[in-house]
């Protein structure tokens, strides 16, 4: 008997058939099988992880309320612009592109195969790094407060947040089958964001002024506010949307425009309520974590860091999936049941393999504002918003006005230079703090 996934890989070819378009690569995942709500939330899921937790600390203090302010909107209005781009281009050349790097490979050729899949590899890691980093602070911040001993270290808490990532990625096959953990993901998504809100908000009533001032020496704020833009840019973007758009069923273009236009409304609202109210309660002495600035009952407290450390394990997921699609279609055995004993020893040795090397990382280099700035840099702006830009020249050449290409050319200039200036500001901050705390830091 055939196996779901090959009935959903007929179905998909015989869509595709009646729409005069090839058929996609091989996968292992499934494909053209979510509705766009899905697909929002999956994205919505990835918005607000518990990386907003620090956006207040990573963000609006080095740049204040004007300008961190006037960058989270412009940062969310030319993702969107940047996306919808990007999801447009998903069907070029007759053929639906399920994957960035055979979007790209198609358009430029297979060095910019290779060099895609480069860059989509280095952000996916350094983001799921980041998130192993969270899962081990929120399990330290639950330690810390019912005992202050420091036994516990971070490093630990980041070892026993590596290995319940990794459980959960062996029971979830690809993409499309966390479903319902997706439900339970915006549950917990809910708990800590309005436990951080709600204390934020008592705090801040019940404490004195606060210094809103920019910290740092001249130098230092000049480099804390590029590595604040590159953040800014990494808050509303995967580096993985042609992955995501593969799983919506059709049309694809019109899905994937409803599922971006859900994530940069409602999304975003609660990554703004989060960011604006810790800043607003603490000012510049804002964490990088809000749930260690706020005050509040033990008990509630506790609950919004348990809500984050699971929250973060379902979001990982999200981001790590194609590393896992890649992986399971070119070495996975590819027959059975995904839940076969073959297969799920596939995933525990390869996904197992793949997770311990970024735990190993997050615990040498736990300093997860940095590691914003720098995913930011180094792939979120180059993936996002100058191939995205480029690709669309390229593709759309002949029906795009003059004015339009020049629009097109000067966004693909600007964020090139951005994107430089950023990693190297980025690599300055992990280079101070790295000189500050030794490796395997208990922050």
């Amino acid at each position: 008997m055939a196996s779901s996934i090959d009935v959903d890989k007929e179905n998909f070819q015989h869509h595709e058939e009646r729409l005069g378009l090839e058929s996609a690569d091989d996968t292992a995942h499934q494909i053209s099988h979510d509705p766009w709500y899905q697909v929002g939330f999956v994205l919505t899921t990835g918005v607000n992880s518990a990386y907003i937790l620090g956006y207040a600390g990573s963000i609006m203090v080095p740049l204040g309320w004007v300008a961190g302010t006037t960058g989270l909107l412009l940062a969310a209005a030319i993702s969107l612009y940047a996306n919808v781009l990007l999801a447009q281009l998903h069907e070029v050349g007759g053929k639906r592109h399920i994957r960035y790097r055979d979007l790209a490979g198609h358009i430029y050729g297979r060095k910019m195969y290779a060099l895609t899949w480069a860059l989509q590899y280095v952000n996916l890691f350094m983001i799921n790094t980041g998130f192993i980093i969270l899962a081990g602070q929120a399990l330290k911040a639950i330690y810390v407060l019912y005992r202050d001993d420091h036994v516990l270290k971070l490093p630990y808490c980041i070892a026993i947040a590596g290995i319940v990532c990794a459980l959960f990625a062996f029971g979830i096959p690809h993409l499309s089958a966390l479903r319902i953990w997706l439900g339970f993901s915006t549950i917990l998504s809910l708990i800590y964001i309005v436990t951080a809100f709600v204390l934020s908000i008592k705090d801040g009533m019940n404490s004195p002024g606060r210094d809103y001032n920019i910290p740092g020496s001249h130098a230092s704020k000049i480099f804390s506010t590029i590595g604040a833009v590159a953040s800014l840019v990494f808050a509303y973007n995967t580096g993985m949307l042609p992955e995501i758009q593969a799983t919506v069923k059709p049309p694809v273009i019109k899905n994937m425009e409803k599922a971006l236009w859900f994530q940069f409304t409602i999304g975003v609202l609660p990554l703004y309520a989060v960011t604006f109210m810790g800043y607003w309660a603490y000012g510049s002495s804002t964490s990088t974590y809000l749930l260690t600035s706020v005050k509040g009952p033990v008990w509630v407290k506790t609950m919004a860091n348990v809500a984050a450390f699971l929250q973060t394990v379902v979001a990982l997921h999200i981001f790590a999936s194609p590393m896992y699609e890649y992986l399971d279609t070119q070495y996975g055995p590819g027959k059975g049941s995904a839940f076969s004993i073959h297969n799920v020893g596939f995933r525990v040795m390869v996904r197992g393999g793949y997770l311990t090397i970024n735990t190993l990382v997050a615990a040498l280099l736990p300093f997860l504002g940095d590691f914003m700035s720098l995913t930011g840099a180094l792939s979120t702006f180059p993936l996002t918003f100058v191939l995205a830009n480029h690709m669309y020249v390229v593709a759309r050449k002949n029906k795009l006005s003059p004015l339009r290409k020049a629009w097109h050319w000067l966004n693909v200039v600007a964020f090139s230079c951005l994107a430089a200036t950023a990693a190297v500001a980025a690599l300055r901050l992990i280079a101070v703090d790295s000189s500050t705390y030794n490796l395997f830091a208990d922050l």
